[in-house]
């Protein structure tokens, strides 16, 4: 009787404890795939900013294109008309 009251304890503990297991092991499973979406978005986020500046070098190189050749055309408007 004793015996049987022990084995059942034991038991509960034993399905508790890989309970336990299952719980951690899922935890860790899920803190991995939240890293590696971090991970990717960090990528993603780094090449974005990348391509921006580089929309951004070539957007300053056509303003000052287009601001020179204003000026031109305002300094031979200028001796036009003189």
């Amino acid at each position: 009787m004793l015996t049987d009251t022990k084995i059942g304890i034991l038991e509960q503990k034993l399905v508790l404890k890989d309970s336990i297991i299952f719980n951690l092991e899922s935890k860790s499973n899920n803190f991995e795939s939240i890293l590696l979406t971090k991970q990717n978005q960090l990528n993603l986020s780094q090449e974005l900013s990348k391509k921006l500046q580089t929309d951004l070098k070539k957007q300053k190189a056509k303003t000052k294109l287009f601001g020179g050749a204003g000026i031109i055309l305002a300094a031979g408007a200028v001796i036009i008309l003189k």
